[in-house]
């Protein structure tokens, strides 16, 4: 079933054109993969597909409806993780992911101190974030996809600061979210191993 399409998008910043007569869609079970050199767009793109920023041409669709005009419904069921962090570094762990559920409009799955743990947070749970290494702080982040029920991840350079274990945490956690019918779309430098998922690329370089 088709989620997310992205029908004819185009996007400019100051004068220069990104991206134009861009055009894919997204099933469940599925992940894309936006590629291209640094300045190409992503980040942007990125934000046009979760409705913080508008594209010059052309609508995104959620389950068939036009995020914008059925906003609520989309915000539901949809999660940004940006490229910063958005962790405050005068709150603890698990002061962040308390603040961030309350911001948050899906439901709650997994609890906070469940969510630490997975992440390996668990004894740095009462910690100001400004004591935490960078890669730390990523994996504060990434455990907003654990403690909400989202479908659609949305996540820009979600690797950003990891050692190899926690990009290998991060693709577990892809595996379990497409596999529960789950759909994702990142940002990364990164090699994904998804063997089991379809991984769409989109290059906007071309």
């Amino acid at each position: 079933m088709v989620l997310l399409e992205a029908c004819s998008l185009s996007c400019e910043r100051g004068d220069r054109l990104l991206f134009t007569h861009l055009n894919f869609s997204l099933s469940s079970g599925a992940m894309v993969q936006v590629e291209g050199r640094n300045g190409a767009g992503k980040t942007s793109l990125l934000r046009i597909l979760c409705g913080l920023a508008q594209s010059g041409t052309g609508t995104v669709q959620w389950r068939g409806r036009d995020i914008h005009r059925w906003r609520p419904e989309f915000l539901s069921e949809v999660l940004y993780l940006g490229h910063h962090h958005g962790v405050k570094g005068l709150l603890t762990p698990e002061e962040n992911l308390r603040v961030a559920q309350g911001l948050c409009v899906v439901h709650p799955t997994v609890g906070i101190t469940e969510a630490l743990r997975q992440v390996g947070l668990a004894h740095f749970y009462d910690q100001p974030c400004q004591s935490l290494s960078a890669g730390q702080r990523r994996r504060v982040a990434l455990a907003r996809l654990l403690t909400t029920r989202a479908t659609l991840w949305i996540l820009d350079e979600p690797f950003t600061s990891l050692d190899r274990a926690g990009v290998r945490m991060v693709e577990a956690m892809l595996h379990t979210h497409l596999a529960a019918g789950g759909a994702a779309v990142i940002t990364t430098h990164h090699p994904v191993q998804m063997d089991s998922y379809p991984v769409q690329g989109v290059n906007l370089d071309s």
